[in-house]
């Protein structure tokens, strides 16, 4: 099974590209990360800077192995769903779901070591470049040398690995499901007691900063995670909150963007499950970004107004959040690019009906970017509404403030990243997929 798995991949290598670039990244900033811990435990290094470099390389390693996944499984779930018709043909030819399974998982599987291979080159200079970085700010003695080891390579593949077999076991078990016309309301349910749990684990989390006093040290924490579990329920439960948005806007869609503005509504609301996928990435992208970098600049100015140096904690703190965020913005990125790309050009078939019924292409294109924009609107609405939460109670509590002194500078520039990655992923993805004639899109699709 191995055997053939390589020689799929070998075979047709284009449709396993998005999961090499997913598996290739996260591979890296887990190895990079992962070397720390090697270098914490080499002999001679004090322990002011072991614990330093071991908890940076903890906490980014447990937020990297989640967006790892995340974005390994948003890949996957779009390659798997654009072969559907391959997996009813394997069907029909008396392949069994099990066999189905062995053939994508052990695909996923050569994938993901070809790029965790790839990424130890990499890996090895991202960690001199991170123990750099620790010791200009102080955080790690001068005298410490960099180590790459057993704990960089195991974490950096076993986590590809991992992601890439689980997320590939889930697409495919799901697809096989679907080709047998196996419908799934036990999973709907699921997805939204998931969605809700997180949703009330965050109110807790934001309403929990409230009883703690104002100095402590680990006051951070409580709106922090706050803000990233709303941001996940938010995310979980996209499909149904786009469909309540689309509700809201059903009206005045139509008589802003007219013909455009109506189907866009209808594909989304049609294509609403699908479009989860876009909508996950772009709320905790833009929750998680705008809650920490807000949260970490009150602290910073909290430290810098009261007149006292920042520690060694303070400073690995921040090292950690702009890390943190640094990491959200990469995988985000990478998974609306992904996501958005295999959604728009799997739609060609779509998009040559449609102007063979009439439509020019700059119609079609004023759909996409209905759409899009209903799409950016809705996650960026959502993901502003979880950070708020946790940045409006942080700043109450330390500074006895609502809101911080730092004016709309991050959100705008959040937003704007956001936005850019979105429409211009789809539009740019539509304007090139509408570049076959509609015949031959037609054709390709049937």
């Amino acid at each position: 099974m191995f055997f053939l798995a390589v020689r799929s991949v070998r075979k047709r290598p284009g449709r396993f590209l998005a999961t090499l670039l997913s598996a290739f990244l996260g591979a890296v900033i887990i190895m990079t990360f992962g070397s720390l811990h090697d270098t914490a435990a080499a002999p001679g290094v004090d322990e002011v800077s072991a614990e330093s470099m071991t908890v940076a390389a903890s906490v980014v390693g447990g937020y990297g192995s989640l967006l790892v996944f995340f974005a390994i499984a948003s890949t996957l779930t779009v390659a798997v769903r654009r072969r559907a018709e391959e997996i009813r043909l394997l069907r029909c030819t008396g392949a069994t779901p099990g066999q189905i399974t062995r053939m994508v998982v052990g695909e996923s599987a050569v994938v993901a070591l070809g790029g965790a291979v790839l990424a130890t080159g990499p890996a090895v200079l991202g960690g001199r470049l991170l123990l750099d970085l620790f010791q200009d700010s102080g955080q790690v003695a001068p005298r410490v040398t960099p180590a790459f080891g057993a704990m960089a390579l195991g974490s950096g593949f076993g986590v590809a690995l991992l992601a890439s077999v689980g997320a590939a076991f889930l697409a495919v078990r799901r697809a096989t499901r679907a080709a047998a016309g196996v419908r799934g309301p036990s999973r709907r349910r699921a997805r939204t007691l998931a969605g809700c749990a997180a949703l009330v684990a965050g109110t807790g989390g934001v309403l929990s900063t409230y009883a703690v006093d104002s100095t402590d040290e680990m006051l951070m924490a409580f709106p922090a995670y706050g803000a990233i579990l709303l941001s996940v329920g938010f995310a979980v439960l996209a499909p149904s909150l786009l469909g309540r948005v689309l509700d809201l806007l059903r009206g005045p869609l139509a008589a802003v963007g007219g013909a455009g503005g109506y189907l866009s509504a209808r594909n989304l609301r049609r294509r609403g499950t699908e479009l989860a996928g876009v909508l996950m990435p772009l709320i905790i992208f833009t929750g998680v970004a705008t809650a920490t970098l807000y949260i970490q600049g009150v602290e910073s100015d909290r430290v810098t107004g009261s007149g006292l140096a920042k520690s060694v904690e303070d400073k690995n703190v921040e090292t950690l959040n702009l890390v943190v965020v640094g990491i959200i913005v990469v995988f985000s990125c990478i998974m609306l690019a992904n996501t958005l790309y295999a959604e728009t050009s799997y739609r060609s078939g779509e998009f040559g009906r449609q102007r063979l019924a009439g439509a020019t292409p700059g119609q079609v294109l004023r759909v996409v970017g209905w759409e899009s924009v209903i799409l950016t609107l809705t996650g960026l609405v959502l993901g502003t509404v979880a950070a708020t939460a946790g940045i409006i109670s942080f700043t109450t509590v330390r500074t006895d403030q609502v809101l911080p002194d730092r004016g709309p500078g991050t959100w705008l520039a959040v937003m704007a990243v956001a936005t850019v990655v979105t429409l211009g992923t789809s539009l740019g993805t539509a304007r090139r997929t509408l570049r076959t004639p509609a015949v031959d899109a037609v054709a390709v699709a049937a």
